[in-house]
């Protein structure tokens, strides 16, 4: 018989005592994600990255989970069994986008694992937007929803300028060395709820200071553009810092934001419950929402464009480039933004496409490897490559298939 373990229950006493810790899923965010997350009178910090994953990881997970479930899961419990981890005083954050993804099952799973090691006492978080799995102790708030607002907004706006830049710098590290100025200084911003609404000043800021790096734009780099599944394509944990060996190798590399996806996801869910015939006040909701996002975004392209740096492209734009290859309705994992990232980036230049997926995820072999055939067609000049990510994968092997693509 099934055993069903009761999860803990996060009370409103424990936003004062706990630290709440989620996977490493989102490099360029995390620090500014957690500034949002302690404006919302909450405390949030990221898993640590653990050198090797517990032995009981493998026991505790099946072999049928993705790649993901090991890498998140197996830190996470790691961390649990370290010595200095306070277990009485920490909670877990499982973000869930919902759909086909056995994702959707880690939450439950995080629970049975930390029952089974003996730590039944911590409790799982989900983050969702259907408001399932609630805790009297947590809440999205209005305060933590503006602040992860402009979080992911100056998040996005740096990750683009330090990619674009950091492989044609003069002064090695100076890049990275302004990026976390930046993100000490927002920190403080977000945390204490300032430049959340009116952001334009700061953009430019942030674009002129990069714009003074010096740089040497007559070196030849290889270009790459990275797409994928959320997780392999934007965590070092998930890719194996994948970006970290692309630099090593001599290679300018670039990879869509992620207020693009955010675009994607709720535009999904519409997308989604048109075919059950949602209702015309839901519609409505739907479209306020992505009018808002669409206006968020315009505005970090603006202050790009205006400086002369590349931008990711409006999503209307997007979904008109992939309109003759996939449907609008193909939405489980990544699903078509996937196509429309790598069509953006060939288009940007960058002819050599990393499609970057876990060993196991089948949503995202099906939307990523599917539509190759098709893309090799309308871009002979282009190579695209399918790299899979395996949990036990020597980064020998995985190395290699990323130096013949990229060569």
């Amino acid at each position: 018989m099934m055993h069903t373990f009761t999860n803990t229950e996060f009370t409103q006493s424990m936003k004062k005592t706990h630290t709440i810790y989620m996977p490493e899923m989102l490099h360029y965010h995390n620090e500014l994600l957690c500034a949002a997350f302690a404006f919302g009178g909450y405390k949030l910090a990221v898993v640590p990255e653990q050198e090797h994953i517990c032995y009981e990881t493998q026991s505790l997970v099946n072999k049928d989970y993705c790649t993901c479930a090991i890498g998140i899961i197996g830190n996470l419990l790691t961390f649990v069994k370290n010595d200095d981890c306070d277990r009485d005083h920490i909670a877990f954050l499982e973000p869930q986008a919902g759909g086909a993804c056995r994702a959707g099952n880690y939450y439950n799973l995080i629970i049975e694992c930390l029952h089974k090691l003996g730590y039944g006492q911590i409790p799982v978080l989900s983050l969702n937007a259907h408001g399932l799995e609630q805790h009297s102790g947590f809440r999205i708030n209005g305060r933590m929803l503006l602040g992860a607002i402009a979080a992911v907004c100056y998040s996005d706006l740096l990750m683009d300028l330090t990619q674009q830049i950091r492989p044609y710098e003069k002064n090695a590290g100076e890049t990275e060395g302004l990026r976390q100025q930046w993100l000490q200084k927002l920190t403080e911003e977000i945390k204490h709820g300032r430049h959340l609404f009116y952001r334009k000043k700061v953009y430019r800021e942030i674009v002129e200071s990069f714009g003074r790096i010096p740089v040497d734009r007559g070196q030849t780099k290889k270009k790459v553009g990275v797409v994928g599944e959320i997780y392999i394509k934007c965590s070092p944990v998930g890719n194996r810092h994948l970006e970290d060996y692309l630099q090593k190798n001599g290679c300018d590399y670039r990879m869509g934001g992620f207020v693009n996806y955010c675009i994607y996801v709720v535009y999904s869910e519409m997308k989604s419950l048109e075919l059950e015939h949602q209702s015309r006040l839901e519609a409505v909701g739907y479209q306020k929402v992505l009018q808002f996002l669409y206006y968020v975004q315009k505005e970090i392209a603006e202050a790009l464009e205006q400086a002369g740096f590349l931008h990711d492209r409006s999503f209307q734009e997007l979904l008109a480039e992939k309109k003759d290859i996939l449907s609008d309705y193909y939405n489980i994992g990544d699903g078509w933004l996937m196509t429309a990232e790598i069509i953006d980036l060939i288009k940007k230049g960058y002819d050599k496409i990393l499609v970057v997926h876990p060993f196991g995820c089948l949503v995202s072999h099906v939307g990523g490897r599917g539509v190759l055939k098709a893309l090799h067609e309308r871009f002979p000049e282009a190579k695209i490559t399918s790299i899979e990510y395996d949990y036990d994968q020597s980064d020998t092997l995985r190395e290699s298939r990323v130096l013949l693509a990229i060569e």
